[in-house]
């Protein structure tokens, strides 16, 4: 495991101001996870990373088709969501393949929805996401040395 870094923060333009920073050091074939209850911020988190890899597209949270897909950057970006996936990693574990590759970056909202459905993904960094009340976050980050 690496170094955590502890953030808070007071709106959305600090959230994504801070994915930034995360994505300014990420390359092909690496893998966030994003855990945080619901409302937390977890894709602002991602429209900052995408924004600063340069994805010009609108960055919408993948809760109900499970996976984005972002081509117009520097890198081409995955943005899933495994919340709504009950039983169906069990039954077709290849399901997530085209989106978790060495050609891309791929970002996962509520990755500990199903244990380990990553497999030998390199996951690079582990993002937890905490309300403070109102418009206040904690945003933690835990970077992953795997390389």
């Amino acid at each position: 495991m690496g170094a955590a870094d502890r953030h808070e923060t007071a709106g959305p333009v600090q959230t994504e101001r801070i994915a930034a920073e995360l994505a300014q050091g990420l390359r092909p074939g690496d893998v966030v996870l994003i855990s945080g209850d619901l409302g937390t911020g977890k894709t602002t988190f991602v429209r900052g990373a995408c924004r600063a890899l340069g994805i010009t597209a609108a960055v919408t949270s993948p809760t109900f088709t499970i996976a984005r897909r972002y081509e117009d950057g520097r890198l081409p970006v995955s943005h899933l969501d495994l919340y709504r996936l009950s039983g169906a990693l069990d039954e077709d574990p290849a399901l997530l393949d085209d989106e978790i590759g060495p050609g891309r970056v791929t970002f996962v909202e509520w990755p500990e929805a199903h244990g380990d459905p990553l497999g030998g993904a390199r996951i690079v960094a582990r993002v937890l996401m905490e309300h403070r009340g109102a418009d206040l976050r904690a945003v933690t980050i835990e970077r992953v040395r795997c390389r």
